[in-house]
């Protein structure tokens, strides 16, 4: 039986090129089902890795308790100076964060950006933040860094550019990196200046800490949840931003795969179709092998292996397309809890291509299976009569 199945199965391979434009089809159709599968997939995980990535192991978020965002938090110097005299923290940076209205580049509309104001401090807790461009701001001067992903996404970023904020002048005095985390879609500022424009006197949002051993968060949250004079309460980083991309994430996902569905419905009735126009061109063919003496079982395997080959082949055409024109590009969305736009890179990853090109062989299955099973059922002698 294996012999029989690798001869039909090779004959039928070698006579695809006769049938080129109806096997197209299928190619064509699963190519395009993969690629905006895997295309969709990848802006979901760009999405989550550019917020995950922007967390350290030993740096932690101090917010006001109960709050869920930087941007719904608030609390006075007062108490963020207790915090930062804690035993075990090595840096903390008290910072403000607000919201501002600047056009995209894409589109020329308006779009929120994070403003964060803060001290010399703030770059001591994040070490991976790079100035790739002039210089950093001075501290009492209406200047800013903005990350180069700010810089690509929104207008008036450039190095030497000045922007209206609040009915004052920044000025943009360079420009930073982090590593691809979604502090590049921010720009910074002294804090002071910032509460005087933002009207936030001597308030700030949160703060960010660096601790001299991880393994000191959980004591110090219950120390802070303890205390009396504090409404805080401290979270790593991994655990804010992780809660952050989950939401946007699973929408994304959600999406995605129900754009496939409908898409792979359409596939799979044209893989049918051709599947079964296939067989109905070679009936007398199929029915002059078994008349020979060769099994229904062969048949069925080898219309089936000719159905996956042309899947997998527009499974690969997919990925290859998705991964050539989407990896590494640039795009942003609405980050929900932080009502601010988050630029990030579409991520192509080794097991979104998997996952499309196990869906292209799924769909080969299903639409080589049933016109397999009607040509090797079909009577030979009606089979023979062309009928």
């Amino acid at each position: 039986m294996f012999s029989q199945i690798v001869e039909i199965t090779l004959m039928n391979l070698r006579n695809i090129p006769s049938r080129l434009g109806s096997s197209s089809v299928i190619v064509v159709g699963i190519a395009g089902v993969v690629a905006v599968l895997v295309g969709l997939l990848s802006m979901a995980v760009g999405f989550s890795r550019a917020l995950e990535t922007t967390s350290l192991e030993n740096r932690a978020l101090l917010l006001r308790d109960g709050s869920n965002s930087e941007l719904s938090s608030g609390m006075d110097v007062a108490a963020a100076n207790i915090v930062s005299r804690l035993e075990g923290i090595e840096v903390a940076s008290p910072e403000l964060y607000v919201i501002a209205d600047i056009p995209k580049r894409a589109t020329g509309t308006p779009a929120n950006m994070v403003i964060r104001g803060m001290r010399s401090a703030g770059l001591e807790v994040r070490p991976e933040a790079e100035i790739v461009n002039g210089r950093l701001f001075e501290t009492g001067k209406n200047e800013l860094i903005a990350g180069v992903k700010a810089v690509a996404e929104f207008e008036g970023l450039e190095l030497g550019s000045e922007v209206q904020f609040r009915a004052s002048t920044w000025t943009v005095v360079g420009h930073f990196e982090t590593g691809g985390s979604a502090y590049e879609s921010e720009v910074w500022g002294d804090l002071a200046v910032a509460q005087a424009v933002f009207r936030r006197g001597g308030s700030i949002s949160s703060m960010r800490l660096l601790l001299a051993d991880p393994a000191l968060l959980e004591p110090l949250a219950e120390q802070i949840q303890q205390d009396p004079r504090l409404d805080l309460a401290l979270k790593s980083e991994e655990e804010f931003y992780s809660g952050q991309a989950e939401d946007r994430a699973a929408l994304i996902n959600t999406f995605g795969y129900s754009v496939g569905v409908i898409m792979a419905i359409g596939a799979v009735f044209a893989a049918l179709n051709t599947m079964y126009s296939a067989v109905s061109t070679r009936t007398v063919e199929i029915a002059t092998l078994r008349a020979l003496g060769f099994s229904s079982m062969p048949v069925v395997v080898s219309v089936i292996i000719e159905s996956l080959a042309l899947a997998l082949l527009g499974g690969l055409l997919g990925a290859a397309v998705v991964y050539l024109l989407f990896d590494g590009y640039t795009a942003s969305t609405l980050n929900n809890a932080s009502f601010s736009q988050v630029a990030f890179d579409f991520a192509v990853t080794p097991e979104l291509l998997r996952i499309g090109v196990t869906w292209a062989l799924g769909l080969g299955l299903v639409g080589g299976l049933f016109p397999a099973v009607r040509a090797a059922r079909l009577p030979i002698t009606v089979a023979l009569r062309g009928e």
